[in-house]
């Protein structure tokens, strides 16, 4: 028992590693996000054998080093699929949409189906990129998100609205998955479902 505690103990140390995907159709800004995220530190690596951009991130959760690997799509997505290897091993999932785009947003449909095929159980949050270009949108009320009790965030990698929070949000869902621990996978839920952009009590439905 105490070499298991010595054990739990140097794993606690030890620096965790957690890989969060993009999905999302061609042109939503997938890219432009980890960019504004990463800001001048990021060094993309272009892995063209995978169609993906791998980024590091290196991070603390809850006083324990991670180091994130973000993959983005490089082009693939125009097959709206993405090869098997992508999805395997993923943490946490980030799918993007175009809210001026409204094929991108009919198009999660078919990417959240996808996703689950390979990874039925992890974090995913969904997020409405290029709200600079009209505000007005953050009042509506998208149902994709809520029909499957997904987190939601309006975003902008223009001006860099909730950029942040939502890649740290996601990071901390990830680092929860992966360690298994569902009452922290549920405190992380509540927080997010407490911090809504969304006016909820707005019921608005999506505007065909």
């Amino acid at each position: 028992e105490a070499r298991d505690g010595a054990r739990d103990e140097a794993a606690a140390g030890a620096e965790e590693t957690v890989k969060i995907i993009c999905l999302g159709d061609s042109a939503v800004g997938k890219s432009k996000l980890l960019e504004r995220f990463l800001l001048d530190g990021f060094r993309p690596q272009q892995l063209s054998t995978f169609a993906l951009t791998l980024y590091q991130h290196r991070t603390r959760v809850g006083g324990q080093e991670v180091r994130v690997d973000f993959w983005d799509t490089a082009g693939q997505e125009r097959f709206q699929s993405m090869h098997a290897s992508y999805y395997h091993q993923a943490h946490a999932c980030i799918m993007v949409f175009d809210v001026q785009r409204k094929v991108t947003y009919k198009n999660l449909n078919s990417w959240y189906r996808e996703l689950r095929e390979f990874r039925p159980e992890i974090p995913c949050i969904v997020v409405a990129n290029k709200i600079d270009a009209d505000m007005k949108v953050t009042q509506k009320s998208f149902n994709f998100a809520r029909k499957f009790s997904l987190p939601f965030y309006f975003v902008s990698a223009a001006n860099g609205t909730n950029v942040v929070k939502l890649f740290n949000d996601a990071i901390r869902l990830a680092v929860a998955y992966k360690q298994h621990s569902g009452d922290f996978m549920d405190q992380v839920l509540q927080e997010l479902e407490s911090f809504d952009l969304q006016k909820t009590n707005e019921d608005l439905s999506d505007k065909e």
